[in-house]
Formats: structure tokens, sequence, C-alpha cells
């Protein structure tokens, strides 16, 4: 009732609804978009490939079923994600990035634009893989030059467009809008995926225990999520007294709250994308080094299972590197007059925040990689084959709420109401 409660005053705010109800249209507009197919493709050869599932039944996941109807919004946003990738890996070793990075709303505007230049790279290149290997699979039906050229050009144009619409909801909607795209792609799969669970019980192939059983896990691994997303290691901050004119200021005691998982969902983003991406490519070529490498490291193999829980590991590391700088922090807590007990102001107290930052990301992250590779053995857990809205989906899922949540309370808390968390 108080949720409803708050609903309720929250719509009352002309703003504020404006910006819950942008986000609406424009996933609106995405899930009409993944059914308007690319033109010239056979619809039964797509469902002969992706019957098998695995890697492309992985990537259709993150498009919301775009990719197995083969229409304008195949990619979904996945070359973006990459060329963001790409961009914050060079911010490391190039100054001139690292200084557009520290120039503020400019310069964050500049790399805004390189990384919608990569994206369309990527995207033509992706792209032209995947019109080859249509037409070497008999799904093109024009398999001429101009069969090929209307693939490459149409479906990268359906990713730049998903990449302004997501940026469209970032600047006038509620939350990040890339993330709620893929939020929305996965959540689309929700009501395909129990409908097979009924159909899977109905045919006798699993009992009502053994999807119980799946359900209590999925609930056990959200709650799980919730607890370590939410939480915090505080360090106590003690502001000096000091006296400005007849004011005294300071004096009082507060804590920065370091999270245990700093770097929230990106780290399963980006390591599903850049693991996505070798074999993909290694699909579309018609060589057997090529397709030894797709079989490799398909989905579900044993080096696919470690390389994700590597790469979410390190992506985790790299992310809180990028988005949280000791040194930053400590100057700040030094320059208004404050300090952390027992810690000498300045260097010290950088050495212990990222002392500090290193040792609770690793738990943060080893949880994040153990739930992305837990659907892996669902089926030898509950008996329940091919489970599609695994680790990786209720991750992505329950992180983009939480954080649209955050920023609705962030909108209602400026205007004084009560908002949902508590």
């Amino acid at each position: 009732m108080g949720i409803i409660s708050t609903l309720r005053r929250a719509w009352r705010i002309p703003d504020l609804r404006k910006r819950i109800l942008f986000p609406l249209y424009m996933l609106l507009v995405f899930r009409l978009g993944t059914h308007v197919p690319v033109p010239g493709i056979e619809p039964a050869v797509l469902e002969e490939l992706f019957a098998t599932g695995t890697l492309f039944g992985l990537l259709d996941m993150f498009a919301g079923g775009a990719l197995s109807s083969f229409s304008i919004f195949a990619m979904s946003i996945t070359p973006y994600i990459n060329a963001s990738i790409i961009m914050q890996l060079l911010t490391v070793v190039i100054p001139k990035l690292e200084q557009w990075q520290k120039e503020g709303e400019e310069g964050r505007r500049k790399m805004t634009q390189w990384i919608r230049y990569m994206t369309l790279v990527l995207a033509l290149i992706q792209a032209s893989g995947m019109s080859f290997f249509m037409r070497g699979q008999g799904a093109l039906a024009r398999p001429d030059a101009f069969g090929l050229l209307s693939v490459i050009i149409t479906i990268p144009a359906g990713t730049v467009f998903l990449m302004w619409l997501g940026e469209q909801i970032t600047e006038s909607g509620i939350g990040n809008g890339i993330s709620i795209l893929i939020f929305a792609g996965i959540v689309s799969r929700v009501p395909s995926g129990g409908l097979g669970l009924v159909a899977y019980v109905q045919e006798g192939t699993v009992s009502l225990i053994n999807v119980l059983l799946l359900l209590a896990i999925g609930l056990a691994v959200i709650g799980a999520v919730v607890f370590v997303q939410e939480g915090r290691r505080r360090i106590p901050v003690q502001y000096s007294k000091r006296v400005v004119g007849r004011r005294m200021y300071g004096g009082q005691t507060t804590h920065i709250p370091l999270q245990i998982n700093q770097a929230g969902v990106i780290p399963v983003i980006f390591a599903s994308s850049v693991l996505a991406f070798p074999p993909t490519i290694a699909q579309f070529i018609a060589h057997p080094w090529a397709q030894s490498l797709a079989r490799t490291l398909d989905y579900g193999t044993s080096l696919h299972t470690a390389l994700y829980f590597g790469l979410i590991v390190f992506f985790t590391y790299f992310y809180t590197a990028v988005t949280f700088n000791p040194h930053d922090v400590a100057n700040n807590i030094r320059k208004y007059g404050g300090f952390i007990p027992g810690r000498r102001p300045g260097r010290a107290t950088a050495e212990y925040l990222d002392r500090v930052l290193v040792r609770i990301t690793l738990p943060g992250a080893a949880f994040l990689g153990t739930v992305a590779v837990l659907p892996n053995f669902f089926p030898a857990i509950t008996g329940v084959p091919g489970v599609m809205f695994g680790g990786t989906a209720l991750l992505i899922v329950v992180g983009v709420a939480l954080e649209t949540m955050k920023q609705i309370e962030a909108q209602l808390m400026m205007r004084q109401y009560e908002g949902f968390m508590r």
C-alpha cells in the first residue's frame, strides 16, 4: 500500500510523470522494431539455426528475440557496448582520452561522439559477417550483391537507432537508457520461457517439483543479488570545527559508503559482449579453424565458463577503478578539513581507501561471476533442461531495476516525498 501511495503522489508531479512515461514510449518503439524483419530473409532457415540455442540463443536473449527473427534490431545494442569497453580501455593508455574524461561535460561529449563512430564501424563489421554467414546457410532470398548490401546497411542502421533511443531515454527519462533497453529485451523473453516450462510439465519431461525447485533457486538468487548490490562498507570521516566569520562549521562525523559491488551489472554486460564477439565472428567464417574456435568458445563449454568468470572479475575491478578514484576522494576530504580516524590526510588516506576497496571488491566480483555461470549447472540441479532466464539475465534485470528505483527515489526526495527505498 505504501508503494501504491508513493506512485500516486509521484504521478501527480507533471515533470516526474513525463520522465516515467517517456522510457515506456521508447520501449514500445523498441518492441515494435523487433518485429520488423530485414528484407530478403528466409524464416524457415532461421528457425533451424536458432533451434540449437547455444551462443545465438544468448545473443537473442539480449536482443529480446530480435536476432532469431532477424529484425532491424538483430544486433541490439551490442556494438555500442563493445565500443564503450574499447574506449574505457583506451582511456588508461591514451593521455588525450584521460584528459577528456577529466574535462567534465565537454570531455564526455567528445568521448561519446567517438563511441558513436566506433559503434558504427563495429556494427558494419559484424553485419558484414552476419550477411555472409546467412548467405552461406541459404537464409538470403537474394544471395547476390544487392541482397548482401541490404543486410549490411539495414542492421547497422537499426543499431544506430537503438543507440540514439538509449541516449534519449537517459537524457529525458529515468535510468540509464542502454541498460533499460537490455532490461526490456530480457524481460520480454519471460512469457515464452514460462510457456516453455508449462509445456515441459504437460509433456511429462519435468515434474512440478522440478519447476518449483527452479523457482525457489531463482528467488534465492534474486534475494542474494539484492543483498550484495545493497551491501556497503562504511568508512567513518570526521570533520574538524572551523570558524568562518561569526559562524562555526564542521565538527560532524559522517561516512563514505563503499559498495561491495561498486560496478553494478556493468561487468556482466561487458564480459558477455566481449566473450560473444569472437565466436560470433568465427561462426560467420567458413574455415575449419574458425568453426573449431566457435565450438570451443560456445556458450556452456568449460572454456567459455572459465573465461566468463575471469572476465567478470577483471571488469569488476577495472570499472571500479575507473569510477572511484581514492586519491581524488582523499584530496576532497582533506580540502574540506576532514580525516579518517587513525589515518593521516592525503596519501595515507588514499592508500587506505584503495586497500579497503580492493578487499571488498573481491567478494563482489566473485559473487557476480558465480551467479553468471550458475545457469550452466541448473539442468543438473533442477532437472529442467534449457533454462534460458539464467544468472546473467537475473543480474541485469535486478541491477537495472534497483538503479531505476534509486533514481525515482532521488527525484521524490528532491520534492520531499517518501520514496520506495527504506
